[in-house]
C-alpha cells in the first residue's frame, strides 16, 4: 500500500495506521488482505462527518472497526466477519473509522469512550 502512515495512541497502546483519504483509497480499504501485523490498521478519513457504513466485501481478514469522533473519541466498536455484505453503521455522524485485526481493542481493554491521540484528530478545548 502506498498510503501515508501515522501513529495513533490510546493510553499505553500504539498502532501504526495507513490513512485512506480519497474515495478510491477508502473503497479499496483492506480488500484482499489475508493478514496484517498485530499493531497495524487502516484509518479512513471520510469527506464529511456523517453516519458511516462499512462492509467486508472481498475482505478475507476478520476485523474490528471503531467509529471515531473528530476529537479521537471512540463512539462505537464492532467486529466484522470476512466477506460479510451486511453493513455496520456508525449510529452517529463521524468522520473517522479505524479498522484493525479482530480483537485488537478487546485484547487491550479499549472500549467505547476511549480517546485516540494522533496528528489526525482535532483537539477540543
Amino acid at each position: 500500500m502506498n498510503l501515508p502512515r501515522v501513529w495513533l495512541t490510546t493510553g499505553e497502546h500504539r498502532i501504526q495506521v495507513y490513512v485512506a483519504r480519497s474515495a478510491e483509497e477508502r473503497a479499496q480499504g483492506l480488500m484482499f488482505r489475508r493478514e496484517m501485523p498485530a499493531d497495524e490498521g487502516m484509518l479512513f478519513m471520510c469527506d464529511e462527518c456523517a453516519v458511516q457504513k462499512f462492509w467486508m466485501k472481498d475482505t478475507p481478514l476478520p476485523l474490528s472497526i471503531a467509529f471515531i469522533d473528530e476529537d479521537g473519541t471512540i463512539l462505537k466498536i464492532a467486529d466484522l466477519q470476512p466477506h460479510d455484505l451486511e453493513a455496520e453503521s456508525s449510529d452517529y455522524p463521524v468522520r473517522y473509522v479505524l479498522e484493525v485485526n479482530q480483537g485488537w481493542f478487546a485484547e487491550r481493554g479499549i472500549a467505547t469512550g476511549a480517546k485516540l491521540a494522533g496528528p489526525i484528530f482535532l483537539e477540543r478545548v
